[in-house]
This record gives structure tokens, C-alpha cells and sequence, in this order.
């Protein structure tokens, strides 16, 4: 309960003085024409010789009231400019909760009241609305590499942009960051205007922006939403609300698409939404409960017909969803951010599986492009190699050709620090990407890995090229003493062709699907390749060559050649 008993406020104070002074004056006034009455034709009868003058007490009354007078009529002014500047506080206070201070749109508080308004006009006057929503693409690079101030520009001039494209009675607003919505009105025959405004909006915002010294060129990815949307006629209209929701929805899934694009909403966009946001909350939880688990693929040294090592794939085992196919939740964790969490659990099992294996046997794990951005994988990779106590030369890294165009640089220091700890670096899918002759003089590789797509030509009657293909990547591997690996085996004939091509490792379905760690431990039991814990011995697996990450020259020739 308030105290009755605190001090009253600033204001309650004021306003008690006001009325006190209001009070004073109208007194005054009352007494002045009560006694201005008296004293004053006495005054003039004085002054014109006639009688002996008012009383003197009334004559310092009369004084008195006048004086009251003029500092009631004083405070009178100040107060009506004390209100004044009360009410254009208020204002400015209202257009700062109403308004974006950089932009001078509307913002996502005010949009939604002033979208129903629109809404209600439009139905009266026969009219559809659409909320369009925007967003610029790659925006926080901009902010990275030119500055906040770049930003601020960009945001600024967009906002410009957009506002002198809209018809009249529009709405803008800065939903907050880069995001930006604008609320029109349209005929409901004549919906393709829409799509015209959109497509002039997209031209006309990626236009380059001049910052002084170059132009910052930005692109946008529009969702847009109308009150058509409804196609139930005994419901209502769909509101505000709804419409932004949907309109975000439809922009969501422009972006997926490429960007630089828009989509209308429709039903199936929610539902694809709704399973990402499953999928995002499953790979949380499946993280913290372990359920991304290690399948091994078989590589088989093709001239012996041996296993040489086993290639680790991820596999998501959901308590919810069942098994799910890597191609499915690896971009999802990679947009997330959650790809390297993802990645080090995995490869940590793998060390721990592979420890047990026959020390010829070699374990081989993908890794994103991401990863290669963290300054600090190498020395994550030494840590597990030393916490599992698995010798470094036994383990491979996989790299895509993808990852060469990114960074080259930092690929290159990168590939470098993980071979002086003896690691072996393989270029995964070989002749799909973009590699040059000079990339794999100067990138120190262990082994080329020729994409299934060429080996799977072998058996779909494209011998001929396909042969010359792999005879080529074979030929190149010779002349930079790489050693080849060949994916996608899938039956008898390849693996024949394939063995007429010279030494190489293979792998695909032709020995079997991606296995289990138990049922890699009972394949190798039976060949008598797996080691219980404990006949395992710490001389049988070194330390890896040294912790402050480099080799001496027999070491480093060690862990360069070819399984």
C-alpha cells in the first residue's frame, strides 16, 4: 500500500502552489473592484480640489491587490508556458516510441496499430492489403568490414529508397537491425502491382550506395502477406499480427532460396518453419543427450583386399525423430552455429573406437568449412589426439574443394599446423570443385579422393570417359606423389576396372553400408584386428610428434605418406 504519510511529489507540488496563486489572484481581483470602488473616485475627487482624499489604509489595500494582480497574471504566463512545454515533451516523447530515431519510419511497436488501422480502410474501401517484409542480405559483413557508420548510411539511404517508391497512404516502418517492413493497400483484381512494387523495390535498393571513398552494393530478400491470405469468407480479416508473422515466414524462406528474391506466403511455408524450428530445438537437445553417434564406411587397400581404415560419418539417433541422414541436420547445425560442438563430439568418439583398432588401421573424419575458420582447430585436434592418447598419423582430416576459395591463406596455415602434428589431410571429393594444379603443388595434401560421380560412371557405361578421368586424377596423383582413394564403389565390375588403374584405396557400398562401433568391433574381432583395452599398451600408441606443433624432418616424411 502507499504511505500516505511520504512527501509529495514535484508535481503535486507545483500543482498545489498553482492553485494557491490562482486562488490569490482571483481575491485580489474580488477586493480590488470591492474596494477600487470606494478609493478611487475619492482619489479623483482629491485631485480635483473637491474633498479631503481616500482613507490611507485603503489607498495601501487598493496597492496591495493591484500588486497580487500582477503576480497572479505573471504566474498565469508561466503556467500556460509550463504547459506548452509539457505537451511538446509528450509529443517528442510519443514520436520517440512511435518512431526509429536513424530512419524516421515507423517502428515495430507503432506498426502494428497503425497496420490495423490500414487494414480496417481498406476493407471499407474495397481493397486488399499486403505487408511486405525486407531484410538486407549480409548486412552484418557490411557493418564488419566498412564500420557502424557505413551501416548507419546504408540503413538511412534504404529507408530512403523505400519510402519514395510507395504509393500514397503507405506504411514504413524499421522492424529493428536490417529488417524493414512497408503496408499497402491494392485492388483485389489487380494483385500483380504488388509483385511490379516488389521487383522495383529490390532493383532499386541494391543500386550501390556511395559511402566517399566506394560504394557498398547490397542486395534484399522480401516476404510478402495480404489479408487474401484468409481464405475461410465467415472469418474475419487477418490482422497486424498474423500478417507479419506470415510476412517473416515468406521472407525466411526467400532467403533459404538464394536471396536477392521474394515469395508470397503460403500454408506450406509455415509447416517447413515449423519443422526447422523442431529440428533446431532436436539438435540442441540431441547434443546435450549424445545422440549424434559414429558410423564407419570401410576403406580397403585394393590390392590386398585388407581394410586400411574406416571413414567416420555422423548419424543422428533422435529419441523423437529416429535415425536422420547427415544432409539433412549438417547445414542446419552449420547456419546455428553448433557444427564444431557437433564435429568435436564426434571425433572424440571416433579417437576413443579407433583406439581399440589395429594400429595399422587409420580413421578418417569430414570437417565444415566453418571449422577451418577457428584459429584455434589445430590445437583442438592435438588435445583430443593427447587426451586419447591416439597417435596423430593414424588420423585423417578430410577437407572439400570448397573450402580453397574461401581462404585460401588460412586454409594453407591451417593444412600446415595439423600435418607438423603428424595429422594426414585428404582433399575430399576431387574433380567437382575448383582446385588448380598450382593450389595442390602448394597445399601440402596426404591424399586425393576421387568423387563417386566419376567412379560411379564406370558402371553406367560411361567406361570410356570415366576411365580417362580417373586415369588422369591417377596420372596427376603420380606426378605429386599423392596417393588416390576411390569413393562410391558399388559393385564387382568398378572394383575390377579399378584395380587395373594402379595402387589405390577404395571404399562404397560394394563392402557393406556404414557400420556401427559394435559392429566394427565384431568385424575386426573376427579378423583378429581389434584390441580389448587391456591389450593395449601405452608404447603402442606415441604421443603425437610434439605439443608445440612441429615435426622434426624424419617425422614429418612419417606422417606424408601415402596408407
Amino acid at each position: 500500500m502507499t504511505d500516505k504519510t511520504a512527501p509529495m511529489s514535484d508535481k503535486q507540488c507545483a500543482a498545489g502552489r498553482d492553485f494557491v496563486a490562482l486562488g490569490i489572484s482571483a481575491s485580489a481581483i474580488l477586493m480590488f473592484v470591492g474596494i477600487g470602488s470606494s478609493v478611487l473616485p475619492e482619489i479623483f475627487k482629491n485631485w480635483a480640489g473637491v474633498g479631503s482624499g481616500p482613507d490611507l489604509m485603503l489607498v495601501n489595500a487598493l496597492l496591495l491587490n493591484i500588486a497580487l494582480i500582477i503576480f497572479g497574471r505573471r504566474r498565469y504566463s508561466e503556467l500556460l508556458a509550463e504547459l506548452d512545454q509539457h505537451r511538446k515533451a509528450e509529443e517528442s516523447a510519443r514520436l520517440l516510441a512511435e518512431t526509429d530515431v536513424l530512419t524516421n519510419c515507423l517502428n515495430r511497436r507503432s506498426i502494428t496499430p497503425e497496420t490495423d488501422a490500414l487494414i480496417e480502410q481498406s476493407k471499407q474501401a474495397g481493397k486488399h492489403t499486403a505487408f511486405i517484409m525486407f531484410d538486407l542480405d549480409n548486412f552484418k559483413q557490411i557493418n564488419d568490414c566498412n564500420g557502424h557508420q557505413v551501416g548507419d548510411l546504408v540503413l538511412k539511404t534504404t529507408a530512403q529508397r523505400i519510402q519514395t517508391m510507395l504509393p500514397t497512404g503507405s506504411l514504413l516502418a524499421r522492424l529493428g537491425g536490417d529488417e524493414f517492413a512497408c503496408v499497402i493497400s491494392f485492388e483485389k483484381s489487380f494483385r500483380c502491382r504488388v509483385d511490379q512494387l516488389v521487383n522495383r523495390l529490390i532493383d532499386t535498393v541494391s543500386q550501390p550506395i556511395s559511402t566517399g571513398e566506394q560504394g557498398v552494393e547490397i542486395t534484399i530478400s522480401a516476404g510478402i502477406s495480404t489479408t487474401e491470405t484468409n481464405t475461410d469468407p465467415a472469418s474475419s480479416l487477418l490482422d497486424a499480427k498474423c500478417l507479419l508473422h506470415y510476412a517473416d515466414i515468406a521472407m525466411y524462406h526467400a532467403k533459404k532460396q538464394g536471396r536477392n528474391r521474394y515469395f508470397w506466403f503460403e500454408a506450406g511455408m509455415e509447416h517447413q518453419l515449423r519443422l526447422r524450428n523442431e529440428l533446431e530445438a532436436g539438435i540442441r537437445r540431441g547434443l546435450s543427450n549424445g545422440e549424434f553417434v559414429p558410423y564407419y564406411e570401410q576403406q580397403i587397400d585394393l590390392h590386398t583386399g585388407e581394410i586400411a581404415g574406416f571413414e567416420m560419418l555422423a548419424r543422428w539417433i533422435s529419441s523423437d525423430l529416429g535415425i536422420i541422414n547427415p544432409d539433412i541436420f549438417i547445414p542446419v547445425a552449420e547456419e546455428m552455429g553448433l557444427i564444431g560442438d557437433l564435429s568435436d563430439q564426434l571425433i572424440e568418439q571416433a579417437l576413443s573406437d579407433a583406439s581399440h583398432w589395429d594400429p595399422t588401421i587409420t580413421v578418417s573424419v569430414n570437417i565444415s568449412p566453418i571449422q577451418l575458420r577457428d584459429p584455434w582447430f589445430a590445437q583442438k585436434m592435438l588435445k583430443f589426439l593427447v587426451k586419447h592418447n591416439f597417435p596423430a598419423q593414424r588420423l585423417e582430416i578430410e577437407i572439400t574443394e570448397t573450402c580453397l576459395h574461401e581462404n585460401l591463406g588460412l586454409v594453407r596455415s591451417m593444412i600446415t599446423s595439423l600435418r607438423n602434428q603428424g595429422i594426414r589431410i585428404s582433399l575430399d571429393d576431387f574433380g567437382t570443385g575448383y582446385s588448380s594444379l598450382s593450389q595442390l603443388q602448394s597445399l601440402p595434401f596426404d591424399r586425393l579422393k576421387i568423387d563417386r560421380s566419376f567412379v560411379g560412371d564406370l558402371a553406367r557405361g560411361g567406361g570410356e570417359s570415366g576411365s580417362k578421368i580417373i586415369d588422369a586424377i591417377i596420372s596427376l596423383g603420380d606426378g605429386l606423389s599423392i596417393p588416390i582413394t576411390a569413393e562410391g564403389i558399388e559393385d564387382e565390375e568398378t572394383l575390377e576396372m579399378l584395380k587395373k588403374m594402379g595402387p589405390l584405396k577404395g571404399q562404397g557400398y560394394h563392402y557393406g553400408l556404414p557400420e556401427t562401433s559394435e559392429q566394427v568391433k565384431e568385424r575386426l574381432t573376427k579378423l583378429g584386428r581389434y584390441r580389448t583395452p587391456k591389450a593395449i599398451g601405452p608404447s603402442e600408441f606415441p604421443q603425437p610428434a610434439a605439443l608445440d606443433g612441429h615435426l622434426s624432418e624424419p617425422q614429418l616424411k612419417a606422417g606424408s605418406s601415402g596408407a
